[in-house]
């Protein structure tokens, strides 16, 4: 069961080639990057021996699809691994990747980061022509066009095709590739390990494997790794750059560099810049954990307030639990983070969190935090409202269920039962990265998207209150859109 009250990015990719233990690097790769995806998990390996690819995957962690004797069986010196979020496509393992397909061009095999916002239309396209799909994910479209024979087309030509978001890994019969759209939405980084070459989403997971961080695949680059070395491409018209804000605020790992700036430092920034534009009188500051504690430390920082962890996280739980149903109140807020009341009896309360996307489990924190004795409850959120839905591949995609499209900042406060509530401002989050703000994707935030998408299917995004809504009161609104909470 997937949590509601985060949003989930699509996927991790990872890729090895030219070493005998690739499947065990990409394991951990995979290991590593197990934040980005815990639906599944998959790697496919070859020799270069034109014997056919060797895959395996399965629904859930890394460490669950993968016994020791399903790696043994995966040989080769060159491999490509991925863990997923379903954003499109249905969760199953049919749709679990690497994808793998046998052509007159040879296998190939792909891993996929992203969104492809003209999918439907590609589909159709390639339907007519006969193409016939086994899976309902957009990642399955790459292989086809790929793939097509006597079109007179090269690869590159067929890449071209493709519009919207998009960090990938290919494996072909002599080559690993490596993709970044023209945007560059998606991180995608290059490093080495005793002369062979790694793709990795993250350079955590170069960290791990000890592997040396090259340099990041840019946007708009094709990185090609064969037995000669290793060349780049440029098939795109590259865009300008929009690179997902959100990477910054809560899906990368703390650990990692992402354009040259480590995350857990922009994220002490944004908490520094929060605390800027909302002080607050208060006597603890305790985070939301995992991706709070960083902006919660320089929340604390910058107004000499005292910090502790308040709420214990539960990293135990698994996909999936027996739901209590009434007998245990707010049960899935509880399951994951527990209370420790001493901290917060009788004090004024900051929490400070990553986000606020439907407001479920903020709400739920405050009753908790009320029924411990704190005396007050100031909520801050170190990233601004999300008010519009992501088409590249962050699972937020209907508006109606974003709080803060549906309702003020006043609205919010009385929603969630806080004293005060402040939002970081877009421009406070630009500068803890350290860079300009046209180097960033900010569409979930300001409604400006950098990549077209089909409005005709995504009505609801451009919809930012349902019609009956005007004629709604307040409380009859707020119970329309969230009657599990009212």
């Amino acid at each position: 069961m997937r949590p509601s009250f985060k949003p989930t990015h699509e996927c991790g990719v990872f890729a090895v080639f030219g070493h005998p233990d690739a499947a065990v690097l990409t394991y951990y790769g995979l290991f590593a990057l197990q934040h980005r995806g815990q639906e599944s998990a998959g790697i496919a390996t070859s020799n270069g021996s034109g014997e056919p690819f060797l895959l395996h995957k399965g629904m859930g962690l890394v460490s669950h699809v993968f016994p020791r004797e399903a790696l043994h069986h995966l040989k080769g010196s060159r491999a490509i691994g991925h863990v997923r979020y379903s954003t499109t496509g249905s969760s199953n393992l049919k749709n679990a990747q690497p994808l793998v397909v046998d052509t007159v061009r040879g296998q190939l095999a792909v891993g996929h980061n992203g969104n492809l916002v003209n999918a439907a239309a590609l589909r159709e396209k390639l339907e007519n022509r006969g193409s016939i799909f086994q899976t309902t994910v957009d990642s399955e479209i790459v292989l086809h066009l790929l793939a097509q024979p006597g079109q007179g087309g090269t690869a590159m030509d067929a890449l071209r095709q493709l519009e919207g978001a998009f960090s990938m890994v290919l494996m072909t019969e002599n080559e690993i590739i490596g993709i970044r759209d023209p945007y560059g939405f998606r991180p995608l980084c290059l490093g080495k390990l005793d002369g062979a070459y790694v793709l990795s989403s993250e350079t955590c997971a170069l960290d791990l494997i000890q592997a040396e961080f090259i340099r990041e695949i840019e946007p708009g680059e094709v990185v090609i790794i064969n037995k000669e070395g290793i060349r780049s491409e440029r098939p795109f018209c590259n865009g300008r750059s929009a690179f997902c804000m959100f990477e910054y605020v809560y899906f990368a790992r703390p650990d990692s560099v992402i354009q040259g700036v480590n995350v857990k430092a922009v994220r002490v920034r944004l908490g520094r810049e929060l605390a800027k534009l909302y002080p607050v009188e208060a006597d603890v500051v305790v985070p939301v954990p995992d991706s709070g504690v960083y902006a919660a430390m320089g929340f604390a920082e910058e107004l000499g307030i005292a910090f502790d962890m308040a709420f214990v996280r539960n990293h135990y739980i698994g996909r999936t639990f027996i739901q209590p149903s009434q007998l245990i109140r707010d049960f899935n807020v509880r399951v994951k983070l527990n209370l420790i009341g001493d901290v917060v009896r009788g004090k004024r309360v900051v929490v400070v969190d990553d986000s606020i996307v439907r407001g479920t489990t903020a709400r739920a924190r405050v009753v908790n935090l009320r029924e411990s004795g704190a005396k007050e409850v100031h909520m801050r959120v170190s990233c601004p409202p999300h008010r519009f839905a992501c088409h590249y591949g962050i699972d937020f995609p209907d508006p109606d269920k974003l709080l803060a499209n549906q309702c003020t900042l006043d609205e919010i406060q009385r929603y969630l039962g806080v004293d005060s509530i402040g939002y970081l401002d877009v421009e406070g989050m630009v500068r803890a990265t350290q860079q300009s703000v046209n180097q960033f994707c900010l569409a979930c935030f300001t409604g400006n998207y950098p990549v077209p998408f089909d409005k005709e299917l995504d009505k609801h995004v451009m919809e930012r209150r349902r019609p009956q809504d005007h004629l709604m009161t307040q409380t009859d609104q707020q119970t329309a859109l969230f009657p599990h909470l009212l």
